[in-house]
């Protein structure tokens, strides 16, 4: 088995997104900054915590529907291109650009393997 098809990581993982969307609902300060340096349109920020919430119950799907929790993990993989992209455009720094990376990369190896099928 590997993590990257572990249920473990898809469960890891929703716990991550689903934080993610509570700090972006309050917002907290950095990363309320990290979407002004990027400039995220002040109309889309409202919609960020919906998306990651989303994107926590897809990944939590795991169990019970493992092709949703696939067809999430290609959902976060273009969601973390456009913000790589989002990181690029603005010429942001190295360090804050690396995270989204991984992430891209992270999903989009997760995406090509698919998550472990049950019993198996």
């Amino acid at each position: 088995m590997s993590a990257l098809t572990s249920s473990k990581t898809y469960t890891g993982l929703a716990a991550f997104q689903a934080a993610d969307a509570v700090l972006c609902a309050i917002p907290v300060p950095y990363i309320s900054k990290a979407l002004d340096t990027v400039e995220c349109p002040e109309q889309i920020r409202p919609v960020l915590p919906i998306v990651k919430a989303a994107s926590a119950i897809g990944l939590l799907s795991v169990y019970r529907f493992p092709g949703l929790a696939r067809l999430t993990t290609a959902a976060l993989t273009l969601y973390f291109v456009l913000a790589v992209g989002a990181h690029v455009r603005v010429r942001d720094s190295i360090a804050n650009t690396v995270p989204a990376a991984s992430f891209l990369a992270l999903f989009a190896a997760m995406t090509l393997r698919g998550p472990r099928r049950a019993g198996g």
